[in-house]
């Protein structure tokens, strides 16, 4: 999960343009269309480092994080705000409980690499956001 959010961090500071302003909107993590989403890539990313059967689909999932970042900017957040978002480890804590919660709701066990494979191909299977993100070997 740590990667996924390193890689988040680093997609985010090099297609993010410095500068903007802050407006008084609701703190991203409170908007869903992109707080879920931001979830969906850390479970995808978590699932493709610790499962040696899925890769990530690394394009895929670079053109993803992307278009949240136009989202929010869209919806008016300034580049500043949306790097606020993506560096702030209490999101990363937060979303890593969120992700382990995931994970538990379907019945596995998220720290065990093989019930993160489980989950892996039943989201590929599924076509979900998470399965979309990534690839069986």
């Amino acid at each position: 999960m740590r990667l996924m959010m390193t890689t988040a961090v680093a997609l985010t500071l090099a297609l993010t343009p410095i500068g903007g302003q802050a407006t008084a909107k609701p703190p991203l993590r409170d908007v869903a269309e992109i707080d879920s989403n931001m979830l969906w890539v850390a479970l995808a990313i978590e699932v493709s480092d610790k499962c040696e059967e899925i890769n990530a689909r690394t394009l895929k999932g670079l053109a993803f994080l992307n278009s949240l970042r136009s989202r929010a900017k869209s919806m008016g957040y300034s580049s500043d705000e949306i790097k606020a978002y993506v560096n702030s480890d209490a999101e990363k804590a937060r979303i890593r409980t969120l992700g382990e919660a995931y994970v538990k709701s379907k019945g596995l066990n998220p720290a065990d690499t093989g019930d993160l494979c489980t989950l892996g191909h039943a989201e590929i299977a599924a076509r979900s956001q998470i399965g979309v993100l990534l690839k069986a070997k």
